[in-house]
């Protein structure tokens, strides 16, 4: 059973955030509520999120503040935050979402297509990684037990190190026709520097899989770092 994704809805009125799982409940993920920044702080601490939907004018801590904490945090500076507002400042306002750390800038009233598309891209970019992560993991247990002299251990080895390869290869393809659809369509420049990330570790991790001969102790050091 695929686990499905988080998507941290930030905002303080409720009736934008009742608007919000309206548009994006045909993603069938798992939607989070937040009504302030400190919430939204408090919810990346223990849970890991796909994307982030964040509200500019705010009461207290606005978005563009608690965009710098999410930022400022390892665990949560990588996670993608779309901006909504309903107030257009010009040129000079959303130039400060950017440089808060925003993929992408909206303006309300928005299109639920367009603002689903965008969403979507990023929830399939976390589950892609989601999965690589998994098959480096597998891999490096295999690693770690391999280079026995039994020779049944080198037998289960071969079938551990098909199984892997024939997993890496659904997700590479998942990948490809991801980065494709990125392609032919007007992606974000971040969606598209995350497919090529995500490829260059899938690209690593096939080199790793393929050096491995069970039972002759290949080093972990051969792994992609994990990021």
């Amino acid at each position: 059973m695929v686990q499905k994704a988080k998507i941290l809805l930030v905002d303080d009125r409720p009736e934008n955030l009742l608007a919000l799982e309206a548009i994006l409940s045909a993603l069938d993920q798992t939607l989070v509520r937040a009504s302030s920044g400190e919430e939204a702080l408090k919810a990346l601490l223990t849970d890991d999120f796909a994307v982030i939907l964040l509200d500019v004018q705010m009461p207290g801590m606005d978005g563009f503040e608690t965009a710098a904490h999410i930022k400022r945090r390892e665990r949560t500076r990588d996670i993608p935050i779309i901006f909504l507002t309903a107030i257009n400042h010009g040129p000079h306002h959303t130039f400060r979402g950017y440089a808060a750390g925003a993929v992408d800038y909206i303006s309300k009233p928005f299109d639920p297509w367009v603002l689903r598309a965008k969403v979507s891209v990023f929830v399939e970019l976390y589950m892609k990684n989601c999965q690589l992560k998994e098959q480096a993991a597998l891999l490096r247990l295999q690693l770690e037990g391999d280079g026995g002299p039994d020779g049944q251990k080198g037998s289960e080895s071969t079938g551990v190190v098909a199984e892997l390869s024939a997993r890496l290869a659904a997700v590479e393809e998942q990948a490809e026709a991801l980065s494709k659809q990125l392609d032919d369509e007007a992606a974000d420049a971040a969606a598209v520097a995350t497919a090529a990330h995500l490829e260059r570790k899938l690209t690593g991790l096939r080199r790793a899989l393929d050096a491995l001969e069970p039972g002759t102790g290949a080093a972990t050091s051969s792994l992609p770092a994990q990021g």
